[in-house]
Protein backbone atom coordinates (compact mmCIF):
# COMPACT_ATOMS: atom_id res chain seq x y z
CA UNK A 1 0.00 0.00 0.00
CA UNK A 2 3.09 2.29 0.70
CA UNK A 3 4.00 2.28 -3.05
CA UNK A 4 0.67 2.96 -3.78
CA UNK A 5 0.69 6.04 -1.64
CA UNK A 6 4.01 7.05 -3.47
CA UNK A 7 2.83 6.67 -6.83
CA UNK A 8 0.16 8.68 -6.15
CA UNK A 9 2.18 11.55 -4.88
CA UNK A 10 4.24 10.90 -7.57
CA UNK A 11 1.52 11.42 -9.86
CA UNK A 12 0.24 14.83 -7.97
CA UNK A 13 3.67 16.27 -8.56
CA UNK A 14 3.60 15.02 -12.32
CA UNK A 15 -0.12 17.18 -12.38
CA UNK A 16 1.60 20.24 -10.81
CA UNK A 17 4.51 20.27 -12.78
CA UNK A 18 3.54 19.70 -16.31
CA UNK A 19 0.67 22.44 -15.82
CA UNK A 20 3.10 25.71 -17.22
CA UNK A 21 3.90 23.00 -19.84
CA UNK A 22 0.51 21.92 -20.76
CA UNK A 23 -0.42 25.87 -21.25
CA UNK A 24 3.11 27.09 -23.13
CA UNK A 25 2.36 23.83 -25.45
CA UNK A 26 -1.25 24.48 -26.05
CA UNK A 27 -0.16 28.66 -26.82
CA UNK A 28 2.20 27.35 -29.74
CA UNK A 29 -0.20 25.32 -30.64
CA UNK A 30 -2.56 27.95 -31.33
CA UNK A 31 0.32 30.71 -32.85
CA UNK A 32 2.29 27.71 -35.09
CA UNK A 33 -1.03 26.05 -36.44
CA UNK A 34 -1.59 30.03 -37.72
CA UNK A 35 2.11 29.79 -39.53
CA UNK A 36 3.57 32.33 -37.16
CA UNK A 37 6.64 30.23 -35.01
CA UNK A 38 6.63 31.44 -31.14
CA UNK A 39 9.95 31.16 -29.95
CA UNK A 40 8.98 33.67 -27.49
CA UNK A 41 7.30 31.54 -25.55
CA UNK A 42 10.22 31.33 -23.03
CA UNK A 43 10.17 34.91 -22.52
CA UNK A 44 6.11 35.14 -22.46
CA UNK A 45 6.25 32.63 -19.83
CA UNK A 46 8.95 34.60 -17.53
CA UNK A 47 7.42 38.30 -18.37
CA UNK A 48 3.64 37.16 -17.03
CA UNK A 49 5.45 35.43 -14.01
CA UNK A 50 6.84 38.52 -12.75
CA UNK A 51 4.07 40.79 -13.78
CA UNK A 52 1.43 38.34 -11.88
CA UNK A 53 3.85 38.05 -9.22
CA UNK A 54 4.51 41.80 -8.74
CA UNK A 55 1.22 42.86 -9.06
CA UNK A 56 0.05 40.52 -6.39
CA UNK A 57 2.36 42.28 -3.82
CA UNK A 58 1.61 45.37 -4.17
CA UNK A 59 -2.29 44.99 -4.90
CA UNK A 60 -2.45 41.83 -2.77
CA UNK A 61 -4.86 40.28 -5.43
CA UNK A 62 -4.21 36.89 -7.20
CA UNK A 63 -6.63 37.75 -9.31
CA UNK A 64 -5.19 41.12 -10.42
CA UNK A 65 -1.92 39.59 -10.63
CA UNK A 66 -3.62 37.26 -13.23
CA UNK A 67 -4.47 39.96 -15.30
CA UNK A 68 -1.23 41.45 -15.43
CA UNK A 69 0.49 38.87 -16.20
CA UNK A 70 -2.18 38.16 -19.44
CA UNK A 71 -1.99 41.92 -20.07
CA UNK A 72 2.12 41.59 -20.34
CA UNK A 73 1.81 38.41 -22.54
CA UNK A 74 -0.37 40.28 -24.71
CA UNK A 75 1.92 43.53 -25.24
CA UNK A 76 4.24 40.97 -25.94
CA UNK A 77 2.81 39.24 -28.10
CA UNK A 78 2.21 42.64 -29.94
CA UNK A 79 5.44 43.21 -30.54
CA UNK A 80 5.82 39.71 -31.48
CA UNK A 81 2.86 39.87 -34.55
CA UNK A 82 4.45 43.86 -35.35
CA UNK A 83 7.87 42.13 -36.23
CA UNK A 84 5.81 39.36 -38.01
CA UNK A 85 2.98 39.80 -39.63
CA UNK A 86 2.96 43.72 -40.48
CA UNK A 87 7.16 44.05 -40.45
CA UNK A 88 7.67 40.57 -42.21
CA UNK A 89 10.38 40.35 -39.89
CA UNK A 90 12.29 36.81 -38.76
CA UNK A 91 10.01 35.05 -36.56
CA UNK A 92 12.92 33.24 -34.75
CA UNK A 93 14.80 36.15 -34.42
CA UNK A 94 12.02 37.91 -33.02
CA UNK A 95 10.84 35.64 -30.31
CA UNK A 96 14.62 35.11 -29.22
CA UNK A 97 14.83 39.00 -28.58
CA UNK A 98 11.61 38.82 -26.78
CA UNK A 99 12.95 35.83 -24.29
CA UNK A 100 16.27 38.03 -24.01
CA UNK A 101 14.17 41.09 -23.11
CA UNK A 102 11.82 39.54 -20.37
CA UNK A 103 15.11 37.66 -18.79
CA UNK A 104 17.09 41.25 -18.71
CA UNK A 105 13.90 42.95 -17.93
CA UNK A 106 12.23 40.86 -15.02
CA UNK A 107 15.69 41.36 -13.33
CA UNK A 108 16.24 44.88 -13.60
CA UNK A 109 12.89 45.61 -12.77
CA UNK A 110 12.53 43.34 -10.07
CA UNK A 111 15.76 44.93 -8.43
CA UNK A 112 14.81 48.57 -9.21
CA UNK A 113 11.28 48.32 -7.86
CA UNK A 114 11.97 45.53 -4.79
CA UNK A 115 15.72 46.16 -4.11
CA UNK A 116 15.61 42.29 -3.73
CA UNK A 117 18.05 41.38 -6.22
CA UNK A 118 15.11 40.23 -8.70
CA UNK A 119 13.03 38.82 -6.61
CA UNK A 120 9.39 40.05 -5.71
CA UNK A 121 8.52 40.14 -2.14
CA UNK A 122 7.30 36.51 -1.07
CA UNK A 123 3.59 36.38 -1.23
CA UNK A 124 1.02 35.68 1.44
CA UNK A 125 -1.63 33.00 1.18
CA UNK A 126 -4.35 35.75 0.05
CA UNK A 127 -1.80 37.22 -2.42
CA UNK A 128 -1.96 33.13 -4.11
CA UNK A 129 -4.20 31.12 -5.82
CA UNK A 130 -4.55 28.38 -3.13
CA UNK A 131 -5.83 24.63 -3.83
CA UNK A 132 -9.37 24.03 -4.03
CA UNK A 133 -10.84 20.96 -2.07
CA UNK A 134 -13.52 19.51 -4.75
CA UNK A 135 -17.32 18.33 -3.10
CA UNK A 136 -16.53 15.05 -0.91
CA UNK A 137 -13.09 14.90 -0.92
CA UNK A 138 -12.87 15.00 2.95
CA UNK A 139 -15.66 12.51 3.20
CA UNK A 140 -13.98 10.03 1.06
CA UNK A 141 -10.22 9.97 1.35
CA UNK A 142 -10.01 7.18 3.83
CA UNK A 143 -11.43 4.80 1.14
CA UNK A 144 -8.93 2.64 -0.23
CA UNK A 145 -7.34 3.71 -3.29
CA UNK A 146 -10.59 5.51 -5.22
CA UNK A 147 -10.59 7.89 -2.12
CA UNK A 148 -6.98 8.24 -1.74
CA UNK A 149 -6.78 9.18 -5.83
CA UNK A 150 -9.87 11.37 -5.22
CA UNK A 151 -8.29 13.19 -2.77
CA UNK A 152 -4.64 13.35 -3.57
CA UNK A 153 -5.02 13.24 -7.12
CA UNK A 154 -7.94 14.88 -8.24
CA UNK A 155 -8.88 17.51 -5.41
CA UNK A 156 -6.73 19.62 -3.90
CA UNK A 157 -5.50 21.79 -7.03
CA UNK A 158 -5.65 25.47 -7.32
CA UNK A 159 -7.91 26.96 -10.36
CA UNK A 160 -5.37 27.80 -12.80
CA UNK A 161 -4.14 23.98 -12.87
CA UNK A 162 -8.21 22.99 -13.50
CA UNK A 163 -8.69 25.78 -16.37
CA UNK A 164 -5.26 23.94 -17.61
CA UNK A 165 -6.54 20.50 -18.06
CA UNK A 166 -10.11 22.11 -19.63
CA UNK A 167 -7.68 24.18 -21.95
CA UNK A 168 -7.19 20.45 -23.70
CA UNK A 169 -10.76 19.39 -24.68
CA UNK A 170 -11.34 22.91 -25.80
CA UNK A 171 -8.61 23.58 -27.94
CA UNK A 172 -9.37 20.39 -29.59
CA UNK A 173 -12.69 21.46 -30.01
CA UNK A 174 -11.97 24.84 -31.44
CA UNK A 175 -8.98 23.64 -33.82
CA UNK A 176 -11.16 20.83 -35.30
CA UNK A 177 -14.43 21.23 -34.89
CA UNK A 178 -15.03 24.94 -35.44
CA UNK A 179 -15.29 27.21 -38.17
CA UNK A 180 -12.71 29.44 -36.62
CA UNK A 181 -10.36 26.31 -36.37
CA UNK A 182 -10.64 25.40 -39.79
CA UNK A 183 -9.51 28.44 -40.96
CA UNK A 184 -6.91 29.06 -38.38
CA UNK A 185 -5.14 25.87 -39.65
CA UNK A 186 -6.01 27.58 -43.38
CA UNK A 187 -3.72 30.07 -42.54
CA UNK A 188 -0.89 28.04 -41.30
CA UNK A 189 -1.20 26.10 -44.22
CA UNK A 190 -1.83 28.22 -47.18
CA UNK A 191 -2.66 31.78 -46.30
CA UNK A 192 -2.98 32.60 -50.17
CA UNK A 193 -6.25 30.35 -50.46
CA UNK A 194 -7.75 32.69 -47.72
CA UNK A 195 -6.51 35.50 -48.93
CA UNK A 196 -8.35 34.78 -52.32
CA UNK A 197 -11.75 33.83 -50.30
CA UNK A 198 -11.80 37.46 -48.80
CA UNK A 199 -10.26 36.74 -45.37
CA UNK A 200 -7.95 38.22 -43.94
CA UNK A 201 -4.56 36.85 -42.98
CA UNK A 202 -2.90 39.13 -40.57
CA UNK A 203 -5.87 39.66 -38.62
CA UNK A 204 -6.38 35.27 -38.09
CA UNK A 205 -2.85 35.21 -37.28
CA UNK A 206 -3.29 38.12 -34.57
CA UNK A 207 -6.46 36.25 -33.23
CA UNK A 208 -4.05 33.23 -32.94
CA UNK A 209 -1.43 35.20 -30.79
CA UNK A 210 -4.17 36.87 -28.98
CA UNK A 211 -5.28 33.16 -27.48
CA UNK A 212 -1.26 32.73 -27.61
CA UNK A 213 -0.69 35.35 -24.96
CA UNK A 214 -4.03 34.16 -23.06
CA UNK A 215 -2.47 31.03 -22.25
CA UNK A 216 0.82 31.66 -21.90
CA UNK A 217 -0.09 34.65 -19.34
CA UNK A 218 -1.72 32.11 -17.37
CA UNK A 219 1.18 29.61 -17.29
CA UNK A 220 3.45 32.21 -16.05
CA UNK A 221 0.89 33.01 -13.50
CA UNK A 222 0.59 29.75 -12.56
CA UNK A 223 4.23 29.53 -11.48
CA UNK A 224 4.91 32.95 -9.81
CA UNK A 225 1.45 33.03 -7.57
CA UNK A 226 0.42 29.31 -7.62
CA UNK A 227 3.11 26.92 -8.14
CA UNK A 228 5.48 29.63 -6.02
CA UNK A 229 5.17 32.11 -3.77
CA UNK A 230 6.71 34.88 -5.90
CA UNK A 231 9.04 35.34 -8.54
CA UNK A 232 12.58 34.28 -8.58
CA UNK A 233 15.33 35.21 -11.49
CA UNK A 234 14.47 32.84 -14.61
CA UNK A 235 12.38 30.51 -13.12
CA UNK A 236 10.56 29.54 -16.30
CA UNK A 237 13.56 27.93 -16.70
CA UNK A 238 13.48 26.52 -20.07
CA UNK A 239 10.23 25.16 -19.60
CA UNK A 240 9.12 27.34 -22.76
CA UNK A 241 11.37 25.32 -24.79
CA UNK A 242 10.53 22.26 -23.47
CA UNK A 243 6.50 23.42 -24.31
CA UNK A 244 7.81 23.59 -28.43
CA UNK A 245 9.71 20.61 -27.96
CA UNK A 246 6.69 19.19 -26.14
CA UNK A 247 4.72 20.95 -29.18
CA UNK A 248 6.65 18.85 -32.35
CA UNK A 249 6.66 15.32 -30.83
CA UNK A 250 2.96 15.95 -30.65
CA UNK A 251 2.75 17.13 -34.06
CA UNK A 252 0.61 19.65 -33.23
CA UNK A 253 -2.17 17.85 -31.80
CA UNK A 254 -3.59 19.02 -28.78
CA UNK A 255 -4.09 15.25 -26.73
CA UNK A 256 -0.77 13.96 -27.83
CA UNK A 257 0.72 17.50 -26.17
CA UNK A 258 -0.61 16.55 -23.36
CA UNK A 259 0.88 13.61 -23.21
CA UNK A 260 3.96 14.84 -24.02
CA UNK A 261 4.10 17.45 -21.42
CA UNK A 262 2.76 14.98 -18.53
CA UNK A 263 5.59 12.87 -19.28
CA UNK A 264 8.05 15.96 -18.88
CA UNK A 265 5.98 16.48 -15.76
CA UNK A 266 6.42 12.99 -14.47
CA UNK A 267 10.32 12.99 -15.25
CA UNK A 268 10.58 16.58 -13.54
CA UNK A 269 8.44 15.08 -10.71
CA UNK A 270 10.89 11.75 -10.92
CA UNK A 271 14.07 14.09 -10.17
CA UNK A 272 12.69 15.18 -6.93
CA UNK A 273 12.58 12.16 -5.76
CA UNK A 274 15.86 10.41 -6.84
CA UNK A 275 18.16 12.87 -5.85
CA UNK A 276 20.62 11.42 -2.90
CA UNK A 277 18.91 8.18 -3.52
CA UNK A 278 22.20 5.64 -3.99
CA UNK A 279 21.88 3.22 -7.06
CA UNK A 280 23.30 -0.40 -7.04
CA UNK A 281 27.41 -0.69 -8.60
CA UNK A 282 27.02 2.99 -9.55
CA UNK A 283 26.41 4.63 -6.29
CA UNK A 284 24.81 8.10 -6.26
CA UNK A 285 24.25 10.01 -8.99
CA UNK A 286 25.45 13.43 -8.97
CA UNK A 287 21.93 16.25 -7.92
CA UNK A 288 23.02 18.37 -11.65
CA UNK A 289 23.17 14.92 -13.68
CA UNK A 290 18.72 14.31 -12.13
CA UNK A 291 17.96 17.47 -12.76
CA UNK A 292 19.08 17.34 -16.34
CA UNK A 293 16.38 14.32 -16.89
CA UNK A 294 13.50 15.99 -18.84
CA UNK A 295 15.94 18.27 -20.97
CA UNK A 296 18.06 14.74 -21.84
CA UNK A 297 14.68 13.32 -22.84
CA UNK A 298 14.04 16.62 -25.50
CA UNK A 299 17.19 15.78 -26.75
CA UNK A 300 16.51 11.94 -27.27
CA UNK A 301 12.86 12.24 -28.46
CA UNK A 302 13.44 15.17 -30.87
CA UNK A 303 17.18 13.33 -32.28
CA UNK A 304 14.96 10.63 -33.74
CA UNK A 305 12.05 8.80 -31.53
CA UNK A 306 9.52 11.14 -32.84
CA UNK A 307 8.84 10.05 -36.19
CA UNK A 308 8.51 12.35 -39.05
CA UNK A 309 6.97 15.75 -37.55
CA UNK A 310 5.36 17.98 -40.42
CA UNK A 311 4.97 21.25 -39.24
CA UNK A 312 2.15 23.57 -40.83
CA UNK A 313 3.78 24.55 -44.68
CA UNK A 314 2.88 28.30 -44.20
CA UNK A 315 5.02 28.42 -40.72
CA UNK A 316 8.02 31.10 -40.26
CA UNK A 317 6.65 32.36 -43.44
CA UNK A 318 5.86 35.95 -43.78
CA UNK A 319 2.60 36.21 -46.30
CA UNK A 320 2.63 39.14 -48.55
CA UNK A 321 -0.69 39.80 -50.27
CA UNK A 322 -0.30 39.91 -53.93
CA UNK A 323 -1.40 42.81 -55.76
Amino acid sequence: MQYFNDLVLIFDSTVRLAVPLILACLAGLYSERSGIVDIGLEGKLLGAAFAAAAMAAVSGSPWLGLLAGIGVALCMSAIHGIASINLKGDQTISGVALNFLAAGLTTFLGQSWFHRGGFTPQLSADQRFNPITLPFAEQVKDVPIIGEIYWELISGHNILTYVAFIAVPVTAFVLFKTRFGLRLRAVGENPKALDTAGMSVGWLRYQALIITAVLVGIGGTYLSIAQSAGFNNNMSAGRGYIALAALIFAKWKPWPALLVCLLFGFLDAMQFRLQGIKFPVIGEVPVQAIQALPYILTIILLAGFIGRAVAPKASGIPYTKER
